[in-house]
């Protein structure tokens, strides 16, 4: 961990708390740029549920609208005609334009998730996350799903937690989620030198020991929006004052790439061109 990583960390906890005091998960205080989609998904948790299921492999604003559009298309919303629909589930979101990337393997997440919901928690999502349970329950319940891993279900628990102020017990047990985005920050600021699961959360506990996953989703925006893969906006970024700017660090696979220009990268000056 380099020697700034304790600003680093205090301008990412800076930038969630004005994430958490906007109620959004996205910068600008929307889930997604369609307000009717985005209205479905803070009122409805099982509109919220369905929304973590439609975050992998597309953009989080298409995600997000993925439930109310699913909902448009079907004329309903309602779980217990979803759990045995698949195959009209299917359609919906294969129709052009198509809903999702994964036409054939999202449906039957879905469905799964419908039927969880109502056969385990009497059709009501929001019992997934009841006030006051644990923060390694509520992951486990998530975690329970098909369709929601680790990084799906770490990033849902800090949104509930931070953003719809669900109360939560535990939450220096909470991570970051082990994403592509969150991954290079963590990297590129001097956060860890590692990238694997373990190192990415370690370094997460050990600068917000009290909430690591407070970080999560402002690191996930910078790293979106402008810690990028190519022509990283440094000057722009809210972490500038601290970072270490180590741009010639990359995500690729599980594992660092490091540029073979990665030393001369590194540097304030030669990381702005």
């Amino acid at each position: 961990m380099g020697p700034a990583a304790p600003r680093v960390a205090r301008l990412l906890l800076d930038f969630g708390e004005e994430l958490a005091s906007s109620g959004a998960a996205q910068a600008g205080g929307a889930f997604t740029d369609l307000p009717e989609a985005d209205a479905l998904i803070k009122r409805s948790p099982e509109a919220f549920l369905t929304g973590v299921l439609f975050t992998q492999g597309i953009s989080a604003e298409r995600a997000w609208a993925g439930p109310y559009l699913l909902s448009q298309r079907l004329g309903h919303f309602e779980l217990e005609r979803i759990a045995h629909e698949e195959p009209l589930v299917a359609a919906a979101l294969a129709s052009p334009p198509a809903l999702h990337r994964f036409v054939h393997t999202l449906p039957r997440w879905i469905c799964s998730a419908a039927r969880r919901v109502t056969d385990e928690y009497g059709g009501a999502a929001a019992c997934i996350w009841e006030p006051g349970s644990h923060v390694l329950e509520i992951t486990r319940r998530l975690n329970a799903f098909d369709g929601i891993g680790e990084k799906k279900a770490a990033m849902a628990v800090e949104i509930l937690r931070r953003h719809f102020g669900v109360p939560m017990m535990g939450a220096e047990c909470g991570s970051v989620a082990y994403d592509v985005h969150v991954r290079r920050v963590f990297l590129r600021t001097g956060l860890t030198d590692v990238d694997t699961p373990e190192a990415i959360r370690e370094a997460a506990r050990r600068v917000c020991p009290e909430a690591p996953g407070t970080l999560d989703l402002a690191a996930w925006l910078v790293g979106r929006d402008w810690c990028r893969p190519r022509d990283p906006r440094c000057d722009a970024c809210r972490l500038a004052p601290a970072c270490a700017r180590l741009t010639g660090r990359d995500v690729e696979g599980v594992g660092v790439r490091r540029a073979q220009s990665s030393e001369r990268s590194s540097s304030p000056e030669s990381s702005l061109g």
